[in-house]
């Protein structure tokens, strides 16, 4: 059963670590609710594929997670550490990545049109791919980062 909400913090960082599935579910059931997982520690987790769109993930620990084909459409992952994630086709258009560490972290084919990465660090990034229409990259460390078609 899908409750209406997701109380606390750590329940919603439970329910993403072992039921990916029920919370795209919640999602989809009720877009307009709140996600604040500001912190929170995903480090590694399987995201495929699960929807964040909006979510506030700012100061969060997604370092190696795997988050291909995730929806985070407009999400607040600002100072988030995503170093060495998987964020292959994902979604990121209009997300908040300013100050974020995205150091090793697969882009390829993802949307980051109209993203904020101001700041950020690419470095070592494989952008292979990704849609980088009317994206800031104003102060972003690109050193090392790969951008093939």
């Amino acid at each position: 059963m899908i409750t209406t909400q997701i109380p606390v913090i750590n329940n919603q960082i439970a329910l993403l670590r072992e039921f990916p599935g029920t919370w795209n579910a919640w999602r989809e059931r009720y877009p307009q609710r709140c996600v604040e997982l500001g912190n929170a520690n995903l480090s590694g987790v399987d995201l495929r594929c699960v929807e964040l769109g909006n979510a506030n993930l700012g100061n969060a620990n997604l370092s190696k997670a795997d988050l291909l084909g995730a929806g985070l459409s407009g999400a607040n992952l600002s100072k988030a550490d995503l170093s060495g994630a998987n964020l292959s086709k994902a979604d990121l258009s209009g997300a908040n990545l300013s100050g974020a560490n995205l150091s090793d972290a697969d882009l390829s084919g993802a949307d980051l049109s109209g993203a904020n990465l101001s700041d950020a660090d690419l470095s070592g990034a494989d952008l292979s791919g990704a849609n980088l229409s009317d994206a800031d990259l104003s102060g972003a460390n690109l050193s090392g980062a790969e951008f093939t078609l």
